[in-house]
């Protein structure tokens, strides 16, 4: 060290003769990292928030309003809800909707979710072309339901040339007004809703079936188990969070339903066919009472609040996830 240098001066010499630059602290480079990650995040984070969080706010507040567009909101506290279950006119209609929503997700779920496992097994074997079959399968879930329903009107079509009416003709049959019926509708529409979900079950029910280990099978082989035997010892019991999974976004799906009912029934015959969703709608944008309307929405809210916890602890307590 030269007569007047300070060892500080040293340090700073040595560190650049060396190359080398000083480390700077770890808590100034997280906050830049996390800095840029939030900067990313912005522009997914409003879109969330205007056309999501704050609207779901907005409605949990006038539901508290009698709002009639036009005319302005008036605070009326509870009185939407009283009105949705003890008005003479209304409240049976919402009872009939909710009766509604929950025969098409209970005369749909079972029916497409053993279908679904089933084509998934079929597919899950070393076949020639699966790849095309699973395509297929899973074309309806990626169309629009519009286009969808528009096809399934023909399909149901009450004259000779709707294709099921054609096909009981050639049976010797009578012709059915299926979207016309009271008693025919709904079982129609929940044919359309198992055709058209169906597809994003199969694929998640094979994603499922792939996981398990193929040691199982062998073992089980070795021990003279039959088909029946693995899929009831393996299969099932290893699909237990697939399954679940499925479930709970199967009845949330099905008591959301209204693009169908819409475009194909427009909830009739005699209001069979109103859903709850469906509801909500007509008191929105038809008669313009958005209070009612989102008191329809906050029990809606609710109901599938409930129905996912009842879920959780009746059938995901049974769910092993080793």
């Amino acid at each position: 060290m030269s007569r007047g240098e300070s060892p500080s001066q040293l340090d700073a010499s040595a560190s650049g003769s060396t190359g080398r630059k000083p480390k700077r602290n770890w808590w100034r480079r997280w906050g830049e990292e996390t800095f840029t990650a939030y900067l990313f995040l912005l522009p997914s984070f409003l879109v969330f928030a205007a056309f999501t969080f704050f609207p779901v706010i907005f409605s949990l507040v006038i539901c508290f309003y009698r709002w009639n567009l036009p005319r302005q909101p008036v605070y009326i506290g509870l009185d939407n809800f009283k009105w949705l279950f003890t008005d003479p006119i209304d409240a049976p209609v919402f009872r009939q909707s909710v009766f509604n929503s929950f025969y098409y997700s209970l005369g749909g779920i079972p029916l497409n979710m053993a279908i679904a496992l089933l084509l998934a097994l079929f597919l899950n074997r070393q076949l020639r072309g699966v790849e095309l079959f699973r395509t297929a399968y899973f074309l309806p879930t990626i169309t629009s339901t519009v286009a969808v329903s528009v096809v399934w009107m023909w399909i149901y079509h009450p004259a000779d040339y709707g294709l099921l009416n054609s096909l009981l003709l050639k049976l010797g049959l009578s012709l059915q007004s299926w979207l016309r019926d009271p008693h025919l509708a709904m079982p129609a529409l929940i044919a359309m809703g198992v055709w058209k979900g169906m597809g994003y079950n199969v694929i998640i029910f094979l994603a499922g079936l792939q996981n398990i280990p193929s040691r199982l099978y062998e073992a089980a082989e070795i021990d003279g188990a039959g088909a029946w035997t693995k899929f009831w010892k393996i299969t099932w019991p290893l699909l237990g969070p697939t399954t679940f999974y499925i479930l709970v976004i199967a009845v949330i799906n099905s008591l959301k339903a209204f693009a169908q009912m819409h475009v194909m029934t427009q909830g009739g015959p005699l209001g069979r066919t109103t859903t709850i969703v469906y509801y909500l709608y007509q008191q929105g944008f038809e008669t313009f009472r958005m209070g009612k309307a989102s008191a329809v929405a906050a029990v809606l809210f609710a109901l599938l609040l409930v129905l996912t916890f009842i879920q959780f602890k009746v059938v995901g307590s049974r769910v092993h996830y080793d």
